[in-house]
C-alpha cells in the first residue's frame, strides 16, 4: 500500500486523554480515533492488526472444532429475564425500547441467546459435544471508561459456548478451549499467566483468566513461585491464621474520640498500629443492610463478600442508612450492639484487645474481644490477599503483580441450560439437561496488550504475526529517479512474493518518514538512499535496531528469512 493514499493521521504530541502507553501509541500512530467516552473507531492501519488478531483466534478455534456464527447485538429482554440477568447486570446494560414499547438491550454477552439456539436445534446426545462461537460487538455502559480500548463501552469479543452431555464432556471442552487460548496468545507473542478467577455475573462452578502482566493492569494477580498457584485478587484465598494469643483480656472501655474517624487518625490518637483496629463497614446487599468487618490494615474484598451473601448487587450504604442502623455518623460503626447481619473476616476471629467503633458519634471502644463482647458474627474469608500472605496450596509466601485480563474461560454447568430448559435425549430416550461452558477473548484488549508489551520510546514494535504490514520501503528522495525506480521495483517484487509492504512514497523529509516508520512499528525497514545507483539498500530490523547494507538482489530472500524468524 502506498502511504500517499492512506489514512494514517500520526501525531507528534501525546493526546491529553491518553493515560497508558498503548492508548497513547494507538492514537499517535493513527490506529484509532475517539468518537465518545469509551467509544473508538479503528482506522485502516489499526484495523489490519485487529483483523489479524481475529484471524489467529478464528484459526485456533476452528482447530478445536468450534463452529463460527454470528448473533444479533440487539437482544429482547425476555431472553435475560428467564435467567434473572436482566436485573443482575444493572446499570452496565444498555437498555432501550422499540416503537411497540418492548424492552431490548445491546448485548453485553450472549449466553442466553446461544442456549436458546442450541435448545431449538439440538435434540439428541448424538449431536453433542458442540462448541459455537462468534466474533461480535458487545456493549457495556462502564461507569468510568479508561485506558482506551482496555475498558470501554463498545468492544469486540470472541465469545464461545460449549454444550456437553456430562461433566466429563464439559472438562474436555474446557481443556480444548484452554489449549486454543494458549496457542492464540502464544502466536500473539504475549507474556501471560493463567490464573484462577471469580465467575462473577456469568455464574458457574469455576473459571480461569489469561492475564498479561503489566504495571497498568487493573487486576492484581497473586501467584506462588514455589508451586505455581495463581489467582486474581477477587478469587485468591486467604488462609485462616494460626492464633497463639495468650494475652490477658483487658476490660473494654469507651473512649471519647472527637473528629477521629479514619484508621490513620485512630493510629495517631491511640498511638498504635492499624493491626489493632477492626473496621466495620455497612453495606446494602440487594435490599438487606449488613455489616462487614476486617482488620484495620486490610482491604475488604467486595467480590468475596457478595459471593458469600449470594446477592445480585452490593454497595456501600449511604450516610443516612449508616446512621439509622448504628445511631452514629460514618466512621464510628462497630459490631457491638448491632442488630443486623455481621460478617467478619477470618483474621478478626483471633484479634485480642482491639479497637472498634462504639456506634456512638465521637466514641470508640478499646480492648474489645470477640468471644466476650460480640455475638452472632459469621466468620468468612472476605479480605483481599496481600504480599507476604501464604499460598493456599503450599503455604509458601505469595507474590503480587498487576495484570490485564485478555481472556476468560468458565465452566457454567447447568446455570443457563436449566433455567432455559435446554435438554437432549440420552441413549435411553430420557431427557437430560446439557452442561455448558463459556469462553471469551477481548480482541481490542489483546491488541492493546500486545502494544503494552512491545514498545519503546520511538513507538510500537509489532510482532510479525499481527503487524499491519511486514515491510516498509522508504526512498530518501522520491523525486530522485534512481531511488524512486528502485523503490518501485522492490515494492512490486515483494508484493509478487505475497509479502505485505507499505511504500512511503510521500514527498516528506527523511526524518519525518523514519519517525513515522518507528512510531507505527513495522518490523522490517528498507531504505533506498544514496547507494541506490550501486544496487545497495539499507536494511533495518525494528525490534533489535540491527542495520545492514545489502545488495538489492538479496532483499527478497532476507525478508522471507526474517519474517519466519521474527
Amino acid at each position: 500500500m502506498r502511504m500517499s493514499k492512506m489514512l494514517i493521521p500520526t501525531l507528534r504530541e501525546v493526546p491529553a486523554e491518553a493515560e497508558i502507553n498503548s492508548h497513547k501509541l494507538m492514537l499517535r500512530a493513527g490506529l484509532m480515533r475517539r468518537i465518545a467516552s469509551g467509544v473508538y473507531a479503528y482506522l485502516p492501519l489499526g484495523f489490519r492488526t485487529f483483523k489479524k488478531i481475529e484471524q489467529i483466534i478464528r484459526e485456533e478455534m476452528d482447530r478445536e472444532n468450534a463452529q463460527e456464527l454470528v448473533m444479533s447485538a440487539l437482544i429482547p429482554a425476555e431472553s435475560y429475564k428467564e435467567t434473572g440477568r436482566w436485573d443482575i447486570f444493572g446499570p452496565e446494560m444498555f437498555r432501550l425500547k422499540d416503537r411497540g414499547n418492548r424492552d431490548f438491550c445491546l448485548g453485553p454477552t450472549h449466553e442466553e441467546i446461544f442456549t436458546q439456539t442450541v435448545k431449538s436445534g439440538v435434540k439428541s446426545y448424538k449431536n453433542l459435544p458442540m462448541t459455537l462461537y462468534q466474533i461480535q460487538t458487545k456493549y457495556r455502559d462502564e461507569r468510568r471508561p479508561r485506558f482506551g480500548v482496555m475498558r470501554c463501552r463498545e468492544f469486540v469479543m470472541k465469545d464461545a459456548y460449549s454444550f456437553d452431555k456430562d461433566e466429563a464432556g464439559l472438562d474436555e471442552s474446557y481443556q480444548a478451549m484452554y489449549r486454543a487460548y494458549s496457542k492464540i496468545f502464544d502466536r500473539c507473542k504475549l507474556d501471560y499467566t493463567v490464573v484462577e478467577a471469580d465467575s462473577g455475573a456469568m455464574g458457574g462452578s469455576g473459571s480461569q483468566e489469561f492475564m498479561v502482566k503489566s504495571e497498568i493492569g487493573e487486576a492484581q494477580i497473586a501467584y506462588c513461585e514455589s508451586c505455581g498457584y495463581a489467582a486474581n485478587d477477587e478469587k485468591a484465598e486467604c488462609l485462616e491464621p494460626v492464633f497463639n494469643n495468650d494475652k490477658e483480656l483487658l476490660s473494654m472501655e469507651e473512649v471519647k474520640t472527637p473528629n477521629v474517624k479514619t484508621i490513620e487518625q485512630l493510629c495517631e490518637f491511640f498511638n498504635c498500629e492499624a493491626t489493632n483496629f477492626a473496621k466495620t463497614l455497612i453495606y446494602k446487599a440487594d435490599d438487606v443492610i449488613i455489616a462487614a468487618i476486617v482488620r484495620g490494615d486490610r482491604e475488604l474484598n467486595e467480590t468475596k463478600l457478595q459471593n458469600y451473601l449470594g446477592c445480585n448487587e452490593l454497595e456501600m450504604a449511604d450516610d443516612e442508612t449508616v446512621y439509622k442502623v448504628t445511631n452514629a455518623k460514618v466512621g464510628f460503626a462497630g459490631p457491638i450492639g448491632l442488630s443486623i447481619k455481621i460478617v467478619a473476616d477470618l483474621e478478626v476471629k483471633g484479634m485480642v484487645n482491639f479497637i472498634t467503633g462504639a456506634n456512638n458519634t465521637g466514641y470508640h471502644y478499646n480492648n474489645v474481644n470477640i468471644d466476650r463482647d460480640t455475638k452472632n458474627l459469621e466468620f468468612v474469608d472476605i479480605r483481599t490477599i496481600t504480599l507476604g500472605d501464604h499460598c493456599p496450596k503450599c503455604k509458601n509466601e505469595i507474590s503480587i503483580a498487576r495484570g490485564i485480563e485478555v481472556g476468560h474461560i468458565f465452566k457454567l454447568g447447568d446455570k443457563y441450560t436449566k433455567a432455559l430448559d435446554c435438554t437432549y435425549l440420552d441413549q435411553n430416550g430420557r431427557s437430560q439437561t446439557m452442561l455448558m461452558g463459556c469462553y471469551g477473548i477481548g480482541v481490542g484488549r489483546t491488541m492493546a496488550s500486545i502494544i503494552e508489551q512491545n514498545n519503546d520510546e520511538s513507538g510500537i514494535i509489532w510482532p510479525m504475526a499481527v503487524t499491519p504490514y511486514q515491510v516498509i520501503i522508504i526512498p530518501i528522495n522520491i523525486s530522485n529517479e534512481i531511488q524512486a525506480s528502485m523503490a518501485e521495483q522492490l515494492y512490486n517484487s515483494l508484493q509478487d512474493e505475497g509479502i505485505e509492504v507499505l511504500f512511503d512514497d510521500r514527498k516528506e523529509r527523511p526524518g519525518v518518514k523514519f519517525n513515522d516508520a518507528e512510531l507505527i512499528g513495522i518490523p522490517l525497514r528498507i531504505t533506498v538512499g544514496k547507494k541506490a545507483s550501486e544496487g545497495i539498500v539499507e536494511y533495518k530490523i525494528r525490534k533489535t535496531g540491527d542495520m545492514d547494507e545489502i545488495d538489492i538482489k538479496k532483499v527478497i530472500a532476507r525478508v522471507k528469512s526474517d519474517i519466519l524468524a521474527y
